[in-house]
């Protein structure tokens, strides 16, 4: 049994909220991203046929960017969609598979922490001296915050995930 047949035996019973943010996260996610499409073929448009580029392009696809990259962690977490190698694991005994689901996800969990505590104390800092972008004049300290926010949330649910690895019954 792998990872993903434990993770998909769970997420069959997965709740009808649980499916409902899922959809709601990558429709959002897929929309940012549409709308990133649509800025950089304008740019490039602008910028190579009419000689007249879209102003501060660049910054704003930078903050679509981070903002797509951190809205698609949770539901990718939701969906224990992370990339996994199993050249040690499938050799392992079968009664280590929950055992080990549980610490690897308690670690992802702990370094999604990390890295959400980082991005607000980082938030806080670039809010207390008004960050903004060059030519836009955007303020970073929400985008940054944002990530923290999404990435709070990824360790909540890979925290949830790996108790559910370890408690699920057996089929």
């Amino acid at each position: 049994m792998s990872d993903a047949d434990i993770i998909d035996d769970a997420h069959h019973a997965a709740s009808p909220m649980a499916r409902g943010i899922r959809i709601v996260l990558s429709v959002t996610a897929g929309a940012l991203l549409l709308a990133l499409m649509a800025l950089t073929v304008t740019d490039v448009v602008g910028r190579y046929l009419l000689n007249a580029p879209v102003k501060g392009a660049a910054e704003v696809s930078e903050l679509l960017l981070v903002s797509i990259v951190y809205l698609g962690l949770p539901a990718v977490c939701l969906d224990g969609g992370h990339v996994t190698v199993d050249l040690v694991t499938k050799s392992l005994p079968r009664w280590s598979e929950r055992p080990r689901l549980f610490l690897t996800g308690l670690v992802s969990s702990g370094v999604l922490g990390v890295i959400a505590w980082r991005l607000y104390v980082y938030g806080l800092q670039v809010g207390g001296y008004n960050l903004v972008t060059n030519s836009l004049r955007l303020p970073v300290a929400p985008v940054v915050w944002f990530c923290a926010v999404c990435a709070g949330i990824s360790a909540l649910v890979t925290l949830a995930l790996a108790f559910t690895a370890l408690f699920k019954r057996p089929s």
